[in-house]
């Protein structure tokens, strides 16, 4: 289905319209936006196309080479997301409650998004021929779920189709220039230790062309029942040691660091973060790998422009966000409270929808900030600040409750926020752009699933 068309593109110029639908493209027909944008980029292109009420029609154009056409489709995935095969001992998806909106349930594994959206995906369910179009038409870079490269061990923890090596498909795909990412989802007791260094041992070989690889802990729900445990204080303390040690030579041989762990992990070791410059452009950030140090360098470059008085004379805030921001967020409270006539007051809200020992803020659900909240309600101030990586861009929480809705019924302006400007702007009462609860505006932002 094409959503769009592009004014004045080729595509327009040719008749073609919003609503029509696109059946082949040089008599081929495209699985997918990538296949479509492949076929396209030749100088001579056919389309075969349908529309309502009239039928199939074609045309035909000659352009410059990778001339766009502009063409926007509704999904790019023509013919449907690919489902995962494995059943993860570690699987978040597993450890949701029932009754949550049903895109949360979908397993995908689909190597395409891994190259448009950055997805994880294990390369369990690839066949030749995905192999081979991977490397003809260059899809990289790839996020790669490893885990473990010894077959045993990941099959033993991923539950995968025999026979579960990756090892050489990483190797394939690095002598034809696809560049990878790696994760190693730490699960203690399965793939810590002895099989992290062996693991690791096995993939330096292939750097630079894997270019990072994140070590994360195993995420547990309260809703878990596979015997998994969470990685320990010593446990944590363990892995940060470990990766110092190679990063300090990978850095003298490659310029970088190449591993780099979860925030979690220094947080639950009780260690200090490394300054930002150690995460070499942050190329795993939305693994959650340097979010707070990221974070604390847009701040200092927004702390400059906080005014001496509040520009609205007395004006009081409630920070609310998960146990592990709270502990970080000190430097930000500091630079606040040196606004006259600011008063912040930051309140740690744990999960009791998850369970305790998910901590992080992106998971907070509605239902967690209302009970933590809604004791002090007509004391919250002027506006409560939640954070944006808990909303998606229809501003719903994970157990689907709604930013209008926890305004409403804890009686105050409610304002999701998403990075240093927006906290800046929404502390000193100014509009950023786009909506909020209780007919505030705020910042959109695009949404980070759990890992």
């Amino acid at each position: 289905m094409i959503e769009r068309v592009e004014y004045g593109s080729t595509g327009w110029r040719l008749g073609v319209r919003p609503g029509d639908r696109l059946l082949a493209v040089n008599g081929r027909r495209p699985g997918d936006w990538l296949d479509f944008r492949f076929e396209v980029a030749a100088p001579r292109v056919s389309l075969d196309l349908w529309r309502e009420g009239t039928g199939p029609y074609r045309v035909e154009t000659e352009k410059a080479w990778d001339d766009d056409l502009g063409l926007r489709f509704r999904d790019p995935l023509f013919d449907g997301v690919r489902r995962c095969r494995n059943r993860c001992l570690f699987c978040f998806l597993d450890q949701l409650p029932a009754g949550l909106r049903p895109t949360l349930y979908v397993r995908d594994d689909d190597y395409r998004l891994s190259f448009l959206s950055g997805n994880y995906v294990t390369l369990t369910n690839l066949d030749a021929a995905d192999v081979e179009r991977i490397r003809r038409q260059r899809l990289s870079p790839l996020r790669v779920s490893i885990h473990a490269t010894d077959p045993a061990v990941r099959r033993r923890l991923m539950r995968c189709p025999p026979p579960g090596e990756i090892l050489p498909l990483l190797r394939n795909l690095v002598a034809a220039g696809i560049v990878l990412h790696g994760q190693v989802v730490l699960c203690p007791g399965y793939n810590d230790g002895e099989v992290l260094e062996a693991t690791w041992r096995d993939l330096e070989p292939l750097v630079p062309g894997l270019a990072s690889l994140a070590v994360v802990p195993v995420g547990l729900t309260r809703y878990h029942r596979r015997g998994l445990s969470p990685v320990d204080r010593d446990g944590a303390a363990r892995v940060v040691a470990w990766a110092q040690a190679h990063q300090a030579r990978l850095r003298r041989r490659w310029g970088r660091a190449v591993i780099y762990l979860a925030d979690e992990l220094y947080l639950r070791a009780g260690l200090p973060f490394p300054p930002d410059s150690a995460y070499d452009g942050f190329p795993q950030l939305e693994n959650g790998v340097g979010l707070v140090a990221h974070f604390l360098r847009g701040w200092s470059r927004q702390r400059q422009y906080l005014p001496r008085r509040h520009p609205r004379g007395v004006f009081r805030v409630t920070i609310a966000t998960g146990l592990a921001a709270a502990r970080v967020l000190g430097p930000v409270l500091e630079d606040l409270a040196t606004v006259r006539g600011l008063e912040v007051k930051l309140m740690a809200v744990p999960s009791r929808f998850w369970g305790e020992q998910v901590d992080v803020a992106g998971l907070l659900t509605a239902s967690d900030l209302e009970q933590a909240l809604a004791p002090h309600r007509g004391k919250l101030g002027d506006v409560v600040l939640v954070p944006g990586a808990a909303v998606d861009g229809e501003e719903r929480f994970l157990d689907d409750g709604r930013l209008a809705d926890l305004a409403r019924r804890l009686e105050v302006r409610v304002q999701a926020v998403a990075s240093p400007v927006g906290l800046r702007r929404a502390a000193l009462g100014l509009a950023p752009a786009g909506r909020a609860g209780g007919g505030a505006r705020c910042r959109r932002r695009v949404e980070v699933g759990p890992r």
